[in-house]
């Protein structure tokens, strides 16, 4: 039976021990008495401010209170329904302000960026609207000589052809006169 309830106290003690390891505040309510015991019946020694940052040392359930150490250092019992483990408005709102603060600086870095990156995009359209236009004109140059290109093989092709046609009309011109120019051995024989 002591060995049962020495079990049980010891636990008790160990997750009480680990409960108070964490930051606890004053719920936010303006101001909170303190007393100099566990309950209403003991003297109010002092107040501890909302949102203040409060140290628990030991918890009387039966009381309802808890004896924590404020800011001050002082060591003193107040009612457990206005400990929080939540950080006060005061604190959350300056944590808020920061990270808003945070939030509008890197805005103001995204809107330059935003600004910087649609003028980039204002240059290359107007970049790739010279280049196309310049595409355009090499490409009708381009036409242009290839037309060109074709109409000179054409002509060179004509001119060919006809050189062709006089040098073949000559050669066979030249072949059938050529035989009446020259005699042959075989008249004078018979003269």
């Amino acid at each position: 039976m002591i060995k049962k309830r020495f079990s049980i106290l010891f636990t008790t003690v160990c997750l009480s021990t680990s409960a108070f390891a964490a930051n606890y505040y004053v719920s936010d309510e303006l101001f909170t008495y303190t007393h100099s015991g566990p309950g209403i019946k003991y003297k109010i020694v002092g107040i501890v401010n909302a949102g203040e940052k409060i140290k628990v040392v030991s918890t009387n359930e039966n009381a309802e209170y808890t004896q924590i150490v404020d800011s001050k250092g002082r060591n003193v019992w107040m009612n457990s329904k206005y400990i929080s483990n939540q950080p006060g408005l005061k604190e959350q709102l300056e944590e808020l302000k920061i990270s808003y603060s945070k939030m509008d600086k890197n805005k103001i870095n995204l809107e330059k960026e935003l600004a910087t990156n649609i003028k980039q995009v204002q240059e290359l359209k107007k970049l790739n609207s010279s280049l196309s236009k310049e595409l355009k004109q090499v490409q009708q140059k381009n036409e242009k000589l290839n037309e060109k290109l074709d109409k000179e093989q054409n002509e060179l092709l004509m001119r060919w052809f006809t050189y062709g046609g006089i040098v073949a009309g000559a050669g066979l011109i030249f072949g059938l006169i050529l035989p009446f120019l020259i005699p042959s051995k075989k008249q004078k024989a018979r003269w």
